[in-house]
């Protein structure tokens, strides 16, 4: 397995997706979205994955700009101009990945 979570410092998903890999030894890659962000590769492997309605964080302070975008292209460059407002954790397997905290569809994964 090639993990990788993508979120946010003061995130508690976040912290209970690394946690949920800490205890079961499986090492993975953790990246801070806001301090590093996504490649537009990662972004639109995960895209593909989960679809893009399910990376947008609604609770983001600032996603009133984003809802009103009319065309998907415009979300996407949005999107990966402001991290912040993309949902967390994002965890990656390969061309696998998840928006939140999912451990029943990690499980799968072991």
């Amino acid at each position: 397995m090639n993990i990788q979570i993508f979120g946010k410092a003061k995130s508690f998903d976040t912290k209970k997706a690394e946690r949920y890999f800490k205890e079961r030894r499986i090492k993975f890659q953790s990246v801070d979205i806001i301090k590093y962000g996504m490649s537009r590769g990662e972004f639109e492997s995960v895209r593909r994955a989960v679809g893009l309605e399910a990376m947008i964080d609604e609770k983001a302070k600032g996603i009133e700009k984003l809802i009103y975008l009319a065309h998907e292209d415009d979300k996407i460059e949005k999107l990966l101009e402001d991290q912040s407002l993309i949902k967390c954790p994002i965890v990656r397997n390969g061309r696998q990945a998840t928006v939140g905290y999912c451990p029943e569809i990690w499980a799968t994964w072991e």
